[in-house]
């Protein structure tokens, strides 16, 4: 990977194309510590408390799992400081999840995704208006949760925002939404840009710098539970553990990525005026994980729902408490769910994104086969158990990262996120990147040799 990039930076379009996905990354950064306007950041402190060594011998320092600390780590802790990226690019997300389900369920989308480049310009319109309409919601629930904060120890209400009473508390609001629906907006012109003049995706390289981001307040809390080994030895040897946990599952998801099972492909001879195509042999990769990290994403945000909904309420009624506790992300059920909710999402988005009945007909109009199956049902029969089989072990192994943290987490006690989707996300788009590079590495040599 350290030679990709040495030799990347040798040349000198590539160099400005790394310098320019850099400089946007530097924006990024700058925009996640401005807060918006009309809060009190001592009170904020407050709200989201760092976490010490007495907090950790005290158990104080319980990071509870709710959608809130899912955009916190989404965004490089920008949300836990109320900033103008705190939405980050998470409202960009949820609307391309959306359109790419409502582009199966709604004909008129479906053609328009068959249109060509036209048909893309148009899905992508419509996926930033309603990026918008989804950063609206989220500020306004936001804004809603600052208002009636309370102490995290003392329960005491917490003024963070400055002016909460009369007509000034409705001008304070739509600015402070506005501010973070401008914020969502401008990190998706951002990544655009990176999309356009910089290196990788830009809105997989805005999540990965967010996510990078923690990667010293981590540090700084690994420390802590050092500090703390000094009134409990046994966080000397816990530390280590968990940076060899990091590093396995790091390890583990690499080898997930370039996972793949592939089908032989024979293609027949045909003869095209004076020339003859095809008679080589091929292969059709299917990789294991084949829906990415969507599965955990969508997982842990249903599993949220309850945990954020009790942050909303105040003195739920003993039967609602007991749900909320049963839905914990400290308990086994939210475990078990975690679990089955993967491998449930991991079928259902590849069964919306794959047809093996297509993918047979392709291949049949190319005159290839598969070795020992009629073109055809037999052949779409064939790819479809091969799919099954791999999805299985795909989701297996994703529901292994997942909940390996929180298995982790309630034997140690100790509370350090490693983040599964965290790492999937940071791994993923670090070698997707190292391959984007490569290619265009390949191309620049290739025609400096043709020329």
């Amino acid at each position: 990977m350290f030679s990709t990039m040495r030799n990347a930076w040798k040349i000198a379009d590539l160099r400005k194309k790394i310098l320019f996905t850099f400089l946007i990354i530097l924006i990024f950064r700058i925009g996640a510590v401005i807060p918006v306007p009309f809060l009190d950041t001592t009170a904020l402190k407050e709200l989201f408390p760092s976490v010490t060594a007495d907090s950790i011998l005290s158990g104080a320092a319980d990071q509870s799992t709710n959608l809130f600390s899912y955009f916190n780590a989404l965004s490089g802790d920008a949300f836990s400081r109320a900033t103008l990226f705190a939405m980050s690019v998470t409202p960009y997300i949820n609307s391309s999840i959306i359109m790419q389900l409502l582009t199966v369920a709604i004909p008129a989308l479906e053609r328009l995704s068959k249109e060509g480049e036209e048909g893309r310009k148009k899905i992508g319109s419509i996926t930033r208006y309603v990026t918008v309409l989804l950063a609206v919601i989220q500020g306004i629930a936001y804004y809603i949760y600052l208002r009636n904060a309370s102490s995290p120890t003392s329960n005491a209400p917490l003024q963070v925002i400055k002016y909460a009473t009369g007509w000034e508390a409705w001008f304070t609001g739509i600015i402070i939404v506005l501010c973070l629906t401008a914020g969502s907006a401008l990190m998706m012109w951002l990544g655009e840009q990176i999309n356009e003049s910089g290196i990788g995706n830009g809105i997989s390289i805005l999540l990965f710098a967010g996510i990078l981001s923690r990667l010293p307040s981590t540090v700084q809390l690994l420390i802590q539970y050092l500090r703390a080994g000094s009134q409990q030895a046994v966080y000397y040897l816990l530390v280590p553990l968990v940076i060899l946990l990091f590093l396995a599952m790091v390890a583990f998801i690499v080898i997930l990525n370039d996972a793949e099972r592939r089908i032989p492909v024979q293609y027949a001879k045909r003869v095209v005026g004076r020339r003859i195509y095809g008679g080589q042999a091929s292969h059709m990769p299917i990789k294991v994980n084949m829906s990415g990290v969507l599965p955990i994403i969508f997982a842990s945000t249903i599993l949220s729902i309850p945990s954020t909904v009790q942050m909303f309420v105040k003195n739920p009624s003993p039967f609602w408490q007991g749900f909320f506790n049963a839905f914990s992300p400290r308990g086994w059920l939210y475990g078990v769910l975690y679990f089955v909710l993967i491998i449930a999402f991991s079928y259902f988005y590849v069964s919306i994104e794959y047809n093996p009945v297509e993918m047979a007909n392709n291949l049949k109009r190319n005159s290839g086969a598969i070795p020992g199956y009629r073109p055809g049902k037999p052949t779409a029969d064939f790819i479809k158990r091969v799919i099954s089989k791999v999805i299985l072990m795909g989701a297996l192994f994703l529901g292994v990262i997942a909940i390996l943290p929180i298995i982790f987490t309630a034997v140690t006690k100790m509370n350090v996120t490693l983040g599964g989707t965290s790492l999937m996300i940071v791994v993923g788009v670090a070698l997707e990147t190292i391959r984007q590079i490569e290619s265009q590495m390949m191309m620049r040599h290739y025609k400096g040799f043709l020329e």
